[in-house]
C-alpha cells in the first residue's frame, strides 16, 4: 500500500514582505500570503489529493496556511497536529533584523553563510522571553540548519514516517529551512550541496511512496 506527501512552505509573510530574518518571532501572512494558500488549496482540490492527517509548527503563518488549504481543498475535518519540532530555524540575534541591514553589520559574506550554510550558527540571541508555547527551555538562542534537521527528524520518524507507512497521506505546512533540512534528508542531499535548493512560499511539493517507502522524485504540483 503507498501513499503520498505534500511540503507546502507557508505563504508570505510580513517579514517575508519586508525581507527581515524570523526565525521563532510569530510573523502573521500578508494578503498575497492568503491568496498563495489559496491557490495551493484550489490546486490540491482539483489534483483530487485527499489527506489523513496535516503537520504544522506552532507559529501562526504556517497554521493559518494550513487551514486556508484545507478549506479550499474541502478538507477542514481532517486533523491537524502541531508542533514546535517544525518550527522554523531559529535565527538567533538576527531575528526581526531587514537582512540588508544584517549585510551591512555582519557582511555579505557571513550572511550569507548563515543563511545558506548547514552547519553555521548566526549570532545568538541574548536573552529569550519566556512563551507559554516553549516550556523547559526547549526554544534554542540560535540554530544552525544541521541542529533544526536534528530536532525536527524525531517527529518525522515517529509520527510521519509510520503514517506513510500505512499508507495514510500526509500533508506539512511549514517553513523554508525545517523544510529544507526534510528535503535533505529524505533526497540524501550532501552538506554542501543543500545551499542550491530554494522553496519559494506556497510552492508545493509532491512525493509517492510505493508498498516497500521507495520514494519518487520530486514533483513540484505547480508547473515550474
Amino acid at each position: 500500500m503507498g501513499a503520498y506527501l505534500v511540503l507546502v512552505r507557508h505563504g508570505e509573510s510580513t517579514a517575508n514582505r519586508d525581507n527581515e530574518f524570523t526565525g521563532w518571532t510569530d510573523v502573521p501572512l500578508t494578503d498575497k500570503g492568503r491568496a498563495q494558500a489559496k491557490i495551493v488549496g484550489e490546486t490540491i482540490f482539483e489534483k483530487q489529493l485527499n489527506f489523513d492527517a496535516v503537520h504544522t509548527s506552532y507559529l501562526q503563518r504556517a497554521i493559518v496556511t494550513a487551514n486556508i488549504i484545507l478549506s479550499e481543498s474541502h478538507q477542514s475535518w481532517i486533523p491537524i497536529y502541531k508542533t514546535w519540532r517544525l518550527n522554523e530555524r531559529h535565527y538567533g540575534a538576527l531575528r526581526g533584523m531587514n537582512k540588508d541591514e544584517a549585510r551591512a553589520k555582519y557582511g555579505v559574506d557571513k550572511v550569507a553563510l548563515w543563511r545558506r550554510s548547514y552547519t553555521a550558527i548566526p549570532p545568538l540571541v541574548n536573552e529569550l522571553v519566556y512563551d507559554r508555547r516553549y516550556p523547559n527551555n526547549i526554544e534554542p538562542r540560535a540554530e544552525s540548519l544541521e541542529m533544526a534537521s536534528i530536532r525536527l527528524l524525531p517527529y518525522w520518524l515517529s509520527v510521519i514516517q509510520p503514517a506513510l507507512k500505512a499508507g495514510k497521506n500526509q500533508l506539512i505546512v511549514a517553513h523554508g529551512s525545517t523544510l529544507r533540512a526534510l528535503i535533505k534528508y529524505l533526497e540524501k542531499i550532501s552538506d554542501n550541496d543543500i545551499d542550491g535548493l530554494e522553496i519559494g512560499n506556497g510552492d508545493p511539493i509532491y512525493y509517492v511512496f510505493d508498498a516497500n517507502f521507495k520514494m519518487s522524485s520530486r514533483h513540484y504540483l505547480v508547473h515550474h
